[in-house]
């Protein structure tokens, strides 16, 4: 099972529970870029931590295949584009 889907579970299970409030928070903190605490890990038990590195693990892939489909996308418009007039390469 992919961590997500685990901090999900986790989450879901009990909202309340401190471990469940940090991880919810890390994710809040990745989606919108705002800092988070790295201490706050440390009161995680070694499984949640785990946990917690394994979302922040997941999440930089997933935006490094977000990325990826950005790039293809811009080069099919490039592939698209018809050669310029007058023959000129762009520079």
């Amino acid at each position: 099972m992919n961590a997500i889907k685990e901090a999900k579970k986790l989450i879901a299970k009990d909202p309340y529970a401190p471990a469940a409030k940090t991880l919810a928070d890390l994710v809040l903190s990745l989606e919108s870029r705002e800092p988070f605490h790295l201490e706050r890990l440390y009161a995680l038990s070694l499984a949640e931590f785990d946990l917690a590195v394994q979302i922040v693990k997941e999440w930089r892939l997933d935006r490094y295949y977000a990325g990826k489909a950005k790039l293809y996308d811009v080069a099919v418009q490039v592939q698209g584009l018809g050669a310029p007039e007058g023959g000129a390469k762009p520079a």
